[in-house]
């Protein structure tokens, strides 16, 4: 199995995603283990003084105020994770607490937080064990971090609370750790705090997000240029040197992704006569344009994720030369701005997608295709109730793409008077993600049935591989009307699992 080691200068998103989604083991290094140690060192020499220091010898949040002495700071600190750990509604993915334990263990791991190794080695134990803390929907503000998810997780370490085992079945969390050798952890000063304090939630739902939306750009740009071939559309926009006279990265990339797809096409630029068109319309001719700026928001993404898989998200922070000062680097705003940004684009290239698909049904406009692409129009409805669904998704899209972190609500007795709301801003996008990958899937299955409509023409090769796997994958042709549902589900199905733009790579090459 694939092991992630964690050291003193954060972590990379291929290891993020390899604890979250392929269940890779985790490691501390020496040189990790070495730092806790020494930061752990000097908040034990703070806690021997009688000078109070927040989150080792005081009160927190709105509470800071209140000096603890020596006898009641094992309470302080367990008792910061059982009430913190309030969070409410349906539990949430297990994908997402594995990131979101995995990213809180890189910045403990930082040497600037001042838990022991012991306390770090148990978080990569549960890790490694396959349990998974029971985590709700709400409970983050996204500002003073994640704090109702991490002490969810954080009271799973205690061995109190509820976690699901690696077979999936949820059960007291001290009976979980018992069965694996883990022994609970008695947190003590500064601990408690640290484990959960940080933005650790929102950023690892935010690197998924960028894996997905990586692959699903790439399938948007196939099923652009499928459309753009069932609509014999021209490929001259596409042209390198129309794009080089704006150079803007994603939208270069983009049509030569489309570019790529209908080399050797048959049906695109060739049919203007029989139907004549000065230009396509906006969702064909502007596709990489409107993709393209969605895959800038990307890589601006991107560059703030891997900022914050470099940082260590605590409050106070034990700093180099042994001071330990108070700081508000866990303002989840960095993160919550580029998770509404990318929920706007994923609803704008949804919308695109939408109205190419509408306008491969509408045979006024579809420039002889049949009427919803049916076998015998009147009789059959064929893709009309398809393009309804992708209707309501695109709207729900348009619904999630309000930004979450364009709000604040004050709390803890207005002491923390502007949270970023980021946690809110990343479960909304995981739902964009879901239903962009719904939206494309139903682009796909009209397009490949309208590419094979056109009879005596010949799609370009990676057109050609795309409808032979989609076809081997369960995404029924053309023909009779039949229970839909299930083609669409085999469709969204090749797309999510990335099948999409591995068929059309298969002539392509890498795309971009």
């Amino acid at each position: 199995m694939h092991t992630v080691v964690v050291g003193t200068s954060g972590v990379t998103a291929s290891d993020v995603l390899a604890v979250a989604r392929g269940g890779a083991r985790v490691e501390l290094s020496g040189e990790a283990v070495a730092a806790l140690a020494a930061a752990r060192e000097i908040v034990d020499a703070l806690a021997a003084k009688p000078d109070p220091v927040y989150g080792v010898s005081t009160g927190f949040g709105a509470l800071a105020t209140r000096h603890i002495s020596q006898e009641l700071r094992t309470q302080l600190q367990r008792n910061i994770v059982r009430s913190h750990a309030a969070g409410m509604g349906p539990r949430v993915e297990r994908e997402v607490v594995r990131a979101l334990m995995f990213l809180r263990l890189k910045t403990v791991c930082s040497g600037h937080t001042g838990v022991r190794p012991e306390v770090a080695q148990t978080m990569a134990d549960v890790l490694n064990a396959g349990v998974t803390p029971v985590v709700h929907e709400y409970g983050s503000l996204g500002c003073s971090g994640d704090l109702a998810p991490l002490s969810h997780c954080a009271l799973t370490l205690m061995g109190e609370g509820d976690a699901e085992g690696p077979d999936g079945v949820v059960r007291p969390a001290g009976e979980l750790l018992a069965e694996h050798g883990i022994q609970p952890v008695e947190l003590r000063e500064k601990e408690g705090l640290a484990l959960l304090n940080g933005t650790d939630g929102m950023l690892g739902m935010l690197v998924m997000a960028l894996a997905d939306l990586d692959t699903l750009y790439k399938s948007a740009d196939i099923t652009a240029a499928l459309s753009m071939e069932g609509l014999l559309g021209t490929d001259k926009v596409l042209a390198p040197e129309l794009h080089a006279i704006r150079p803007h990265p994603g939208q270069g990339a983009s049509a030569a992704n489309m570019l790529a797809v209908l080399k050797g096409s048959g049906l695109t630029g060739h049919h203007q006569d029989d139907a004549p068109r000065v230009q396509d319309a906006y969702s064909v001719r502007c596709a990489p344009q409107v993709a393209g700026a969605g895959r800038d928001t990307l890589a601006h993404a991107r560059l703030v994720a891997e900022r914050e898989l470099a940082s260590a998200v605590d409050n106070p922070v034990v700093l180099p030369d042994g001071r330990v000062e108070s700081n508000g680097n866990f303002h989840g705003a960095p993160v919550a701005y580029v998770l509404d940004f990318l929920a706007i684009a994923a609803a704008d290239l949804g919308s695109i997608a939408e109205r190419r698909t509408d306008r491969l049904l509408d045979k006024n406009r579809s420039h002889g295709l049949p009427p919803f692409l049916a076998d015998d129009a009147g009789v059959d409805s064929g893709l009309m109730i398809a393009q309804y669904t992708q209707a309501a998704l695109v709207s729900e899209m348009k619904r999630l793409a309000v930004p979450a972190s364009a709000d604040s609500i004050p709390s803890s007795a207005m002491q923390e008077d502007h949270v970023s709301m980021g946690w809110s801003a990343a479960r909304k996008l995981r739902t964009a993600v879901d239903n962009l990958t719904r939206i494309i899937a139903i682009e796909l299955y009209a397009a490949t049935r309208a590419v094979e409509l056109r009879e005596g023409l010949t799609p370009a090769p990676a057109s050609r591989a795309v409808i032979d796997a989609a076809r081997e994958a369960g995404v029924r042709g053309p023909g009779p009307d039949r229970f839909l549902a299930p083609d669409l589900a085999a469709a969204d199905t090749f797309v999510r699992e990335g099948r999409l733009v591995a068929a059309a790579e298969t002539v392509t090459g890498p795309l971009q």
